[in-house]
């Protein structure tokens, strides 16, 4: 029990530090893209102003958004409206908090990727365990498909099915959310709507991803496949499916961690995606941040992503040392 006390207790103290960390690389890494976001916000309010009321209005920004400060000052300030749960203002839409965007967009996102990562997931397992579990013609098509789908970039089938589905021959939307003539709210039309939008980004994922875990799995899969006990099963009449069982559960645990990896950050992962399909999630709201220099709104992503994947990867780390003792006793000094 104490090894395993010593064992939280070490991850939580490195993940506290990579947090630490984390928050003063997402604060600072959005001030080094070059221009300035008030040049960028003045530019698009300013209309006809000119000379002196430009110049005075760039000065009421500057000031607004606390840019007139020391750096330092300004991570002090950042840091302490953190601590109370404050991510800021955004500067492209001053008075508007960084968490109302954020929150804005965060459901379209996780209704389109969290589907496709599961999906993906259960059938490219399913999929690498059968193949590699078969052989033959069955395995060779079944890898060479995978590694084709798994080779691709989102982006790239993204693109392809826009251009095939949607253009070519147009059987669903070629972009955005939902209908401009529509508006967000829990009705029948809406959500009919928003589905028939949906199918293309979610393919576009899912595709990759279920070509990803086949091939891991499969690998895996074969390894497992020549182990003592699959050899001692078969020898004693076990039948395959019984086998094949205990193969995909071994098989699969070092899935698990990539699983949970993926689903902390679940942001990045269809940034292009969102882009190409004008869909409105996080990962647009980021590229637009990017463009209008919004540090608050980039910082606050970021954080949202490294949060995620510390809290993922700090559990499954947990679930390791409980799953298995010699992890924990290997990590907390103990032979």
């Amino acid at each position: 029990m104490r090894t395993f006390q010593r064992y939280v207790l070490g991850k939580v103290l490195w993940y506290l530090g990579v947090l630490v960390v984390a928050v003063l690389v997402n604060w600072y890494l959005p001030r080094l893209i070059p221009g300035n976001p008030v040049d960028v916000l003045v530019g698009q309010l300013g209309g006809a102003a000119q000379g002196e009321q430009m110049k005075h209005l760039h000065e009421v920004y500057v000031h607004l958004f606390g840019l007139d400060k020391p750096l330092w000052q300004q991570f002090l300030i950042y840091f302490g409206n953190l601590v109370h749960g404050d991510l800021g203002q955004s500067f492209a839409y001053p008075g508007t908090p960084v968490w109302t965007l954020i929150s804005q967009s965060l459901p379209w996102t996780l209704a389109l990727q969290v589907p496709a990562i599961i999906v993906g997931w259960v059938v490219g397992n399913v999929l690498g365990a059968i193949a590699a579990y078969r052989g033959g013609w069955f395995d060779r098509g079944a890898f060479l498909g995978s590694l084709f789908a798994s080779s691709m970039p989102y982006y790239c089938l993204a693109i392809l099915l826009l251009f095939g589905l949607a253009i070519a021959v147009p059987v669903f939307p070629a972009g955005g959310g939902y209908s401009f003539s529509n508006t967000p709210e829990l009705s029948t039309d809406f959500i009919f709507d928003a589905m028939g939008h949906y199918w293309l980004p979610f393919l576009s994922l899912v595709v990759v991803f279920v070509g990803g875990q086949a091939v891991g799995m499969r690998s895996m899969a074969i390894d497992e496949l020549g182990a003592d006990y699959v050899n001692y099963g078969r020898s004693l009449g076990i039948g395959d499916s019984r086998i094949v069982r205990y193969i995909f559960r071994n098989a699969a645990l070092p899935q698990v961690t990539g699983l949970a990896i993926s689903l902390a950050t679940v942001v990045f992962g269809a940034l292009i995606t969102e882009i190409v399909f004008n869909y409105p999630g996080v990962g647009s709201l980021l590229f637009s941040s990017i463009r209008n220099n919004d540090y608050p709104v980039i910082s606050g992503v970021c954080l949202l992503v490294a949060v995620a994947l510390v809290v993922a990867q700090f559990l499954v780390d947990i679930a390791r040392g409980i799953i298995d003792p010699r992890i924990r006793a290997a990590e907390s000094g103990e032979r």
